[in-house]
């Protein structure tokens, strides 16, 4: 069984619900070390003070936050102590929203939330109130020393937390370039073959079907190379060029994703000009 990693209780009004915090997800990250490229010994990494060539030892280390190129303000241990969030071991549900008004932009990381055993009643009627309103739980909670937004949700018979970021730390869509105005339009054809292509590629979502295939080519690379077999890199691929011609792109697509589900073949624009060339007409002129 995975060992939790936080303990305390879900306060909603008057109600305490003890629990346990357990990961919910695990990150299959890949980590290389660096070596000398000479000997392929492991190197170590020093710190030096670049003002005398010394070596610095951890407790001659301060923390200090740069106000300006080459100054710095140092705050001391004591007083990051003092502003630590006070650690409730209570997870406060301050609002209860719809999961539907929560862009997942605002989502980080996520945990299971599962009852002590003298909770278990208490943490099945949040949880069954909860998946009947079909609200989220909105609240507080303080983690290692530092204070976290975070949603609680119902998700197969059991309730998940998950960790916010605050409001300013999401960037605003207002501060990027080029993003197209009310002048850019496309035409109804290409409006309605780019929905027909949507519509083609659209299935249930089945997690297991996505793998992280770089990854697995990493590995395959590194077992290989274990075994002392040659390695072939394959040539690159050429990467298509812009496209230009976009409703003869999009033709193509859905025709590629009608073939690959089986169904009927989507004319070309050239069928649809002999064949529906007053159409095409009319759509030009509303245009």
């Amino acid at each position: 069984m995975p060992r939790a990693i936080w303990s305390g209780s879900i306060s909603f009004g008057l109600v305490n619900v003890p629990v346990k915090l357990f990961t919910a997800v695990r990150k299959q990250n890949i980590s290389f070390h660096q070596l000398h490229a000479a000997d392929r010994v492991r190197i170590q990494q020093r710190r030096v003070c670049p003002a005398d060539g010394q070596e610095v030892s951890y407790d001659d280390l301060v923390k200090g936050y740069e106000v300006a190129p080459g100054q710095y303000v140092v705050v001391e241990p004591a007083e990051l102590e003092a502003l630590d969030p006070e650690a409730t071991h209570t997870i406060d549900i301050e609002d209860f929203v719809g999961l539907d008004q929560i862009d997942p932009l605002y989502f980080d990381s996520s945990y299971y939330l599962a009852p002590e055993v003298s909770g278990s009643k208490a943490y099945r009627l949040l949880l069954d109130a909860m998946t009947d309103s079909r609200r989220v739980g909105i609240g507080r909670v303080v983690m290692r020393t530092k204070q976290y937004l975070c949603a609680i949700r119902p998700l197969d018979q059991a309730l998940v937390l998950t960790t916010m970021n605050f409001a300013d730390e999401v960037v605003a869509r207002e501060d990027l370039e080029h993003l197209p105005g009310s002048d850019i339009s496309a035409s109804k054809r290409e409006l309605a073959m780019a929905q027909q292509l949507v519509e083609s590629l659209t299935t249930d979502f089945e997690p297991s079907r996505y793998h992280d295939t770089y990854r697995e080519a990493v590995l395959e690379l590194i077992e290989a190379k274990a075994e002392g077999q040659e390695v072939v890199t394959e040539a690159d691929v050429e990467r298509p060029a812009a496209v230009v011609d976009l409703m003869a792109a999009l033709e193509a697509s859905v025709a590629a994703a009608k073939q690959r589900s089986g169904g009927e073949p989507v004319a070309t624009g050239a069928d649809r000009d002999a064949g529906e060339g007053t159409g095409e007409q009319e759509d030009r002129a509303a245009s």
